[in-house]
């Protein structure tokens, strides 16, 4: 019997546990990858890491190590040097050696057919490999951009829009260099292929949901709830939360004055106090399993209105039968229809009805919960997706290998 070729694989976010959508990305991604590499994983880590969340690791990794990740401090020295630096300022400043020198020592100890880097954060280290393939995962790059055509104020859009551009030189230099990449989305393809038309073969690797872990009864649904499940402390979650309480949450409350809403995710350092909030809102702070609480849910509600990448905020209630109302910037890059997975509203009078229209029709209700769940199984699910990933990486090693001989 073959030994399975080695992998190494390169990640902003320690994965274990899965609860924000970076991690619950690797950690479906590396059991996936498992199935045909054996997998070393070289980590960033933020907290922590307890005995059972390496064990969970090393289920699926072969070897797990990591290195303290060291977050972005925009008026420290190093990242004031970033201004003269051809990187953006967070890459510089947020670097660590000590990945590049267990990288090399990894590269020496185990002969890898590929190595995989996890978002943009990783790009710098895998410029530094050579001799094998080398490709980003999950390069996602509507968040600045949108940052930036959002932005009214002069100064702030001055700042951002030489931020993006900062970011369009890099890319241009940077991605030609490597074999491959991929993005959640058809919409951040195109935009990457624009600003660096020689990057290598982009492929399309959605977000995903682990459709079985997903099924069971985790609880009826409660007349007048609705839920936002994103962490606050996420920049596009808390602007959608400010957005929807200020602006739609008003109007669904004259028409359903007992209406509840139920926020998740850790408010560690977020400014809550900024919020209009009520009696009816709730925050529930971190909970383990998120999914008794979207279950018994009426609506799942996506207000964004900024921010890339695909929601797994929708594919989780969507494979938990709980129907959805969102933006077409929440949905974006979704193969999702209004009207039959979903509903899409754009101004705070559409989207709060749209969100009583769901409160007061039960049957319109089950069906979006139906068709949705239906929809994610098809499209969504993790068997597909990382059969997608491995076609594509078979695909990069082939040409690699033709191109070395």
């Amino acid at each position: 019997m073959n030994a399975k070729p080695s992998l190494l694989f390169l990640s902003r976010w320690y994965p274990y546990p899965p609860h924000n959508g970076a991690r619950i990305r690797v950690f479906n991604l590396l059991k996936v990858l498992s199935e045909e590499y054996a997998v070393d994983l070289l980590s960033f880590a933020e907290e922590e890491i307890l005995p059972q969340h390496q064990e969970a690791l090393q289920e699926v990794c072969r070897r797990v190590e990591t290195v303290p990740y060291r977050p972005f401090q925009p008026g420290g020295g190093r990242a004031l040097l970033g201004f003269l630096a051809p990187r953006p300022r967070f890459l510089v400043d947020t670097y660590h050696p000590e990945i590049t020198r267990r990288m090399r020592t990894l590269q020496a100890e185990s002969s890898y057919a590929l190595v995989l880097g996890s978002e943009i954060d990783m790009l710098p280290y895998l410029e530094a490999v050579n001799d094998i393939p080398a490709v980003l995962e999950e390069l996602e790059i509507s968040t600045p951009y949108d940052a930036w055509r959002s932005e009214k104020r002069f100064l702030p859009r001055l700042r951002r829009g030489l931020t993006w551009r900062k970011l369009n030189f890099y890319l241009r230099r940077a991605l030609p260099r490597l074999d491959g990449c991929t993005t959640v989305s058809e919409v951040e393809r195109e935009r990457i292929r624009r600003i660096a038309p020689a990057a290598p073969p982009i492929q399309v690797v959605p977000n995903g949901v682990d459709m079985e872990h997903y099924q069971g009864n985790h609880g009826a649904p409660e007349p007048d709830t609705l839920v936002y499940n994103g962490a606050l402390t996420y920049e596009a979650n808390f602007d959608a939360m400010a957005y929807f309480l200020r602006d739609i949450y008003p109007l669904v409350r004259a028409r359903r004055p007992q209406v509840r809403l139920r926020i998740t995710g850790k408010t560690d350092g977020v400014p809550v106090e900024r919020l209009p909030l009520d009696e009816g809102v709730t925050l529930t702070g971190y909970v383990d399993d998120i999914r008794p609480v979207v279950a018994r849910s009426w609506i799942t509600i996506v207000p964004l209105r900024v921010g890339g990448g695909t929601r797994l905020k929708i594919l989780e209630s969507l494979a938990l039968g709980t129907p959805v109302v969102s933006t077409s910037k929440g949905a974006e890059g979704l193969a999702l229809e209004d009207g039959k997975h979903l509903l899409i509203a754009d101004t705070p009078q559409a989207f709060s009805q749209a969100v009583v229209r769901l409160l007061e029709d039960p049957h319109l209700r089950a069906r979006l919960g139906e068709t949705g769940r239906e929809r994610v199984r098809q499209l969504y699910d993790w068997k597909q997706i990382g059969e997608v990933l491995r076609a594509y990486l078979r695909h990069i090693r082939e040409n690699h290998a033709l191109v070395s001989v």
